[in-house]
């Protein structure tokens, strides 16, 4: 079995500060095999909110896979914004924007899906998917394979179309051939779970979709801050919500199990 903590929308500089603590703890309780942290790292990308967020990133287990969100690249400095959309983020979190982890129950490839054209939008690139095809395609069908990116593949009721990521369709035809399991995403500040076959209708393919919370920021869109567990032990899949409460912890406040089937990943009955 693997586990696997999946953080999202962190936002240094617009943090709810009192939960940063508990949320450290909580985590080295965990002990997961895996952190997942799927971008916005910070509110608006200066120096002092990357630093605050890798002093954080140190404090949690390793081995980590950490992926930049829009919230990362510059917004009102309009030159590095184009030319240097991800230097700050290159030296305070990571140089390596295809983050990947292999063992022999899991692969976990990270991609950067933001882009100096959007403020808020994000989108993946041939060459990514290329990438995804060269280190996901060949491995052993025992192992289970997780692509975490900022924006989403899907998302909840109520959400517009445009905060899908760009190119979806066409990478989640790759990656279904390569038989992709797991998307982990953020960017909404919404906590949520779905399976990809009811958007992209690929044959014999059915993968999940989970959606992050945000885990420290103050800007929680009607939702508390949350993180996931996720539990692998394949052919089950089992994901615990974390979620701050009002005896000021995070606990469990929500668990969805989900079963391989000849179709791909369907909810437990």
């Amino acid at each position: 079995m693997r586990s696997i903590v999946h953080l999202s929308d962190i936002h240094f500089g617009r943090l709810n500060d009192h939960v940063v603590e508990p949320l450290i703890k909580k985590i080295e309780t965990l002990a997961p095999d895996l952190v997942a942290v799927s971008g916005d790292l910070t509110q608006r990308a200066r120096s002092h909110q990357f630093k605050e967020a890798r002093a954080f990133l140190d404090r949690l287990p390793q081995p980590q896979i950490v992926v930049p969100g829009n919230h990362d690249v510059p917004l009102h400095n309009p030159l590095t914004r184009f030319f240097q959309p991800l230097t700050k983020y290159r030296k305070f979190i990571t140089d390596d924007l295809r983050p990947i982890h292999l063992d022999k129950e899991i692969a976990v490839v990270g991609l950067n899906t933001a882009r100096s054209l959007t403020i808020k939008g994000g989108r993946i690139n041939e060459h990514q998917i290329a990438w995804m095809r060269e280190k996901l395609c060949d491995l052993d069908p025992h192992v289970i394979r997780i692509v975490v990116t900022h924006h989403p593949f899907d998302l909840p009721e109520g959400h517009d179309e445009s905060d899908l990521v760009g190119r979806a369709r066409m990478a989640m035809e790759t990656l279904a051939s390569c038989g992709a399991d797991l998307f982990l995403a953020g960017h909404l500040h919404v906590s949520h779970t779905t399976h990809t076959a009811t958007r992209y209708r690929i044959k014999g393919h059915s993968a999940l979709v989970v959606q992050a919370g945000t885990a420290t920021s103050s800007r929680g869109r009607g939702e508390e801050n949350s993180f996931n567990l996720i539990r692998i032990d394949k052919p089950e899949i089992e994901i615990d919500r974390y979620t701050w409460n009002q005896q000021e912890t995070f606990e469990v406040s929500l668990t969805e199990r989900f079963q391989l089937t000849p179709d791909g990943w369907v909810r437990a009955t």
